[in-house]
């Protein structure tokens, strides 16, 4: 695992406990965490119980015991390090969003093509896909459940930036996140969305807002602390990206995300709409989900509220008994148990760097499309391929 931050704490729980409650055809040794310094680097290894630390990610890609590597890094390094490790032969679950460009993202996907004919595989941590409630939601859309999908509308909801006071982190840093926002947590509903209604955005129209333009940096010069005279750095990406889109079957949808949406701390949200029915989703309650039938009699219909932990829905029956929760990390043992068996099983684990980079063709776009001011600015022409350039007024 190259990285241990955040997420890096996340997949190593994820690596653990799979094994430990998965029947996996192959069981995942933690061996090596690789940092900018070994000491931080063991430091994560030992609390997380991996076998080595070092800080070259090229010694670890070189390693002939080394099987998978698994990117939890900064944006900027995972074209890199992702193309350098397809080429020589490892399996890679790469973070998202896939890239911080989509040049980066199409040359990643492009590398992952020419690898998996070799039989190495590649994945994108779009981990929400994992939660139960969401995993179901998938299914009954593909059966039919809500019948013709008109209208969706998602967004993603943090409020984590709200105090001009926190520090310039590298998030706030479009050479090292690629975008703020819109990258961060809307790179999520977008995957979602395409996920869950099994198409994918042609066309957006999207703004994008830098709401706290200057914040302390991170790490103050001596004889600032406490001073009141805190040294600030610019932001350079958005604080709030809010676009509506076009699916290329002629569904609508909008789609905001913000880290500055007072008061909720995670709230990524899906409502959709169809002819037969509708579903509806919040993580911050991520065990249930919300369904409305209306092939029922006028007098029987409403959204009913749907707790996803019975053995027959997704994921549920390695764990508890119905009823007893799941939480935000039992998403990243789904994603280990899916992606340790798309590797012995040979097949393609999804998302692909290819749903990776559909992402990303959107998140760009809808970039131009708030550098440019336009009504509509193509994300995929209908066969899922990007037309970057052609702004339609």
């Amino acid at each position: 695992m190259i990285g241990h931050g955040f997420m890096g704490a996340a997949h190593a729980q994820g690596w653990r406990v799979a094994p430990r409650f998965f029947n996996l055809p192959a069981f995942p040794v933690p061996q090596l965490i690789v940092g900018r310094s070994t000491e931080a680097a063991q430091g994560a290894a030992d609390k997380w119980g991996w076998h080595e630390a070092g800080d070259s990610w090229q010694e670890a890609i070189a390693r002939e015991d080394i099987d998978v590597i698994d990117i939890v890094t900064p944006g900027d390094m995972h074209a890199e390090i992702a193309t350098a490790a397809l080429e020589a032969g490892k399996h890679v679950l790469c973070e998202k969003p896939l890239a911080n460009s989509l040049e980066e993202a199409e040359a990643m996907a492009e590398s992952a093509r020419a690898a998996a004919l070799s039989g190495v595989r590649s994945m994108v941590g779009f981990t929400y896909r994992r939660v139960p409630a969401i995993a179901y939601a998938r299914e009954l859309i593909a059966t039919g459940r809500l019948g013709s999908i008109y209208q969706v509308r998602a967004s993603y909801l943090q409020d984590w930036l709200a105090d001009p006071q926190v520090p310039l982190a590298w998030r706030l840093q479009k050479n090292r996140a690629g975008s703020g926002a819109l990258g961060d947590i809307g790179a999520h509903a977008i995957d979602l969305v395409q996920y869950l209604v099994g198409a994918r955005i042609a066309a957006v129209s999207g703004t994008t807002q830098t709401i706290v333009k200057r914040r302390p940096l991170l790490e103050q010069p001596m004889g600032l602390g406490g001073m009141g005279g805190a040294e600030m750095g610019d932001v350079s990406v958005d604080d709030v990206a809010i676009f509506t889109a076009r699916f290329n079957d002629g569904i609508l949808a909008t789609f905001e995300a913000s880290r500055f949406a007072t008061g909720r701390k995670n709230a990524l949200r899906v409502e959709i709409s169809g002819s037969s029915g509708a579903l509806a989703f919040d993580l911050e309650d991520l065990n249930a989900l919300h369904f409305y039938d209306s092939t029922l009699p006028t007098t029987e219909q409403g959204f009913s509220r749907i707790l996803v932990t019975e053995p027959g829905h997704p994921y549920i029956s390695a764990w508890w008994p119905a009823g007893h929760m799941l939480g935000y990390e039992h998403g990243f043992a789904h994603q280990a148990r899916d992606f340790v068996e798309a590797i012995v099983n040979e097949v393609q684990p999804s998302p692909s760097f290819d749903e990776g980079l559909a992402v990303q063709r959107v998140l760009s776009a809808v970039e131009t499309s708030a550098d440019h001011q336009s009504v509509w600015t193509p994300a995929n022409d209908r066969d899922g391929h990007s037309k970057e350039g052609e702004d339609h007024q």
